[in-house]
């Protein structure tokens, strides 16, 4: 039950956060301050988690309890009873022996007594004499006698026995068993109270935090302080200037003019210049511009267009919608009217480069750009966090985890060993620098002056971009989920999911790793579900590339 309410408040936070980061929707400070109440929500969702999988492990200790005391209670009591058992077939045979014993006794006295009748006279030669059959009643008096003394001894032995150790030692074991369990119980108990009161604090601190005993660090804002940051006046002082260049431009004030044939003493107004008259035909009749082609600025347009310097500040991009729904990065750039296919001839020409290294440095050459590999990196990709990337590009996936994707899934789906057959190292060490450099950053830059738009046609959708090398895009992926400082499911929740990957039930598994990959950081958990949706793309054709999921896994292991 604290489960399925803390994935219900993680579920509904998330389709929150959804729709407030909609195109539609309010932004500015109000979107901001909205969704750190939803981000902590997302943590006390995180905090029932975490105390259902702690009441989920104390229910399995409390099973595990009562098997072993139930175990050991049945144990005692099998030895306890068959120890009685053990007395009271003793005590049987003793009175079995005395009452034979009780039978040859009485017997031999009515011989000794002359009665005639008493036993038996006859044997195996004839007719005993009177001597004869006491002699032999005698005999077997005396045997049942020393049969009937030894049973005796023996189940004084046995009940002795069973009074003064066995008896004991169950009742001794049963005593330790009902202390063990009182004392499980009741540690599990204190448990409990433990984990109740660290959920209401931790819930506490995520709604109100309290600065910590010898910190000096500044609390967090508490939701209360995170609503009140909401400022509606400058929200609304920003919707209108963000949407100021869609007012059309203000007409100029209309004169009063009379006709040169009704005014003729009047002098005429100067016609427009005939290069004013030629360039508006010229606008006119000029067909609609192809992308390779800059759109000329309108006149009017009162704001003048600033080329970014070629060591750009990171541009805040648009925030990115959902976590769980399937990326589909759109570069902001489109060549020709089709985007590329596997099937489909795409629209860059295939000779005119030539392969190989060389031919990376030949496709840079028309856009007046090479790019020297020994240069010091601009923008560094390669042994970055995934958060310091997120915190510098804006893109919860990473640009070359993008286009790396982007490239196998329109080329690589239908090659056979992708992912295992490793690619050209100049190739990767050449594409590796490529995104160093920083090229591919401007790429998705918002603004690109005419420089950089020539470096921006380097773009994975174009197979040239990567020498028509797919395996070295992919040796390319693996490389950067190799440097990773900190690995893609961090060394913090590194022994967590060994922990729930072990755990027997399915259901309780799938949860506890679902629990887990929730809880990872937001550029962590969007880069896993693209890396994932991607490599089950490549599982669906692997009939063709020969990459199941075992193949895979072994590759990525």
């Amino acid at each position: 039950m604290e489960e399925e309410h803390a994935n219900s408040l993680k579920k509904l936070s998330r389709s929150t956060l959804d729709s407030i980061r909609k195109a539609e929707g309010r932004h500015e400070s109000y979107a901001t301050q909205f969704e750190a109440v939803m981000h902590a929500n997302e943590r006390i969702a995180d905090n029932g988690t975490q105390f259902g999988l702690a009441l989920h492990a104390m229910h399995e200790n409390l099973l595990q309890l009562a098997n072993k005391m139930d175990t050991s209670r049945k144990q005692w009591k099998q030895q306890g009873l068959a120890a009685e058992q053990k007395v009271q077939d003793a005590e049987k045979l003793a009175e079995k022996a005395k009452a034979k014993y009780d039978q040859l006794a009485e017997d031999l006295d009515r011989v000794k007594t002359g009665d005639t009748g008493a036993g038996r006279k006859f044997g195996l030669k004839g007719p005993k004499s009177a001597a004869q059959h006491e002699e032999d009643l005698h005999r077997k008096v005396q045997a049942a006698d020393q049969d009937y003394l030894v049973k005796v001894q023996a189940a004084l032995t046995s009940r002795k026995e069973l009074v003064s150790t066995t008896r004991p030692q169950a009742v001794s074991a049963m005593v330790d068993l009902i202390k063990e369990i009182d004392a499980a119980l009741t540690m599990e108990m204190q448990k409990y109270a433990s984990f109740n009161e660290k959920l209401v604090v931790n819930n506490g601190q995520v709604v109100s935090p309290q600065p910590l005993k010898g910190s000096t660090s500044q609390p967090s804002p508490s939701i209360n302080q995170l609503i009140y940051q909401i400022n509606n006046e400058r929200d609304f002082d920003d919707y209108i200037l963000k949407h100021a260049s869609k007012v059309p431009s203000v007409r100029s004030d209309l004169q009063y003019i009379k006709h040169p044939t009704l005014a003729p003493s009047q002098a005429t107004p100067p016609p427009a210049s005939s290069a004013a008259r030629r360039t508006s035909m010229q606008f006119q009749n000029q067909p609609p511009p192809s992308f390779a082609v800059q759109q000329p600025e309108p006149a009017q347009s009162p704001v003048q267009y600033q080329p970014p310097s070629l060591n750009p500040e990171p541009v805040q991009q648009q925030a990115y919608q959902s976590y769980n729904s399937a990326y589909s990065p759109q570069p902001p750039q489109q060549y020709g009217a089709s985007s590329y296919s596997p099937v489909a001839q795409a629209p860059y020409p295939q000779s005119d480069y030539p392969r190989g290294p060389v031919g990376q440095v030949a496709a840079q050459q028309p856009s007046g750009m090479l790019h020297n590999s020994n240069a010091p990196p601009i923008n560094p990709v390669f042994g970055v966090s995934l958060d310091q990337l997120f915190a510098r590009d804006g893109s919860p996936v990473p640009l070359v985890v993008i286009q790396c994707i982007q490239a196998v899934d329109l080329f690589g789906l239908e090659v056979e060993g992708i992912y295992r057959i490793p690619g050209t190292t100049s190739h990767i060490q050449a594409m590796k620098s490529l995104f160093d450099s920083g090229l591919l950053h401007l790429y998705y830059s918002c603004s690109i002056s005419k420089s950089t738009t020539d470096a921006a046609q380097i773009d994975f959708r174009n197979p040239e971009a990567f020498q028509h090398d797919v395996n070295s895009v992919a040796g390319l992926l693996k490389q950067f989920f190799r440097e990773l400082p900190d690995p893609l499911l961090t060394r913090e929740f590194y022994t967590k999911f060994i922990d729930a990957a072990r755990i027997d039930d399915d259901t309780m598994r799938r949860d506890s790793m679902h629990a887990l990959i929730n809880a990872l950081p937001d550029p962590n958990y969007a880069t896993l579900r693209a890396l994932m949706l991607h490599l089950r793309r490549v599982d669906q054709a692997s009939e063709v590339n020969r990459m199941s999921t075992s193949n895979l896994g072994i590759c990525w292991a």
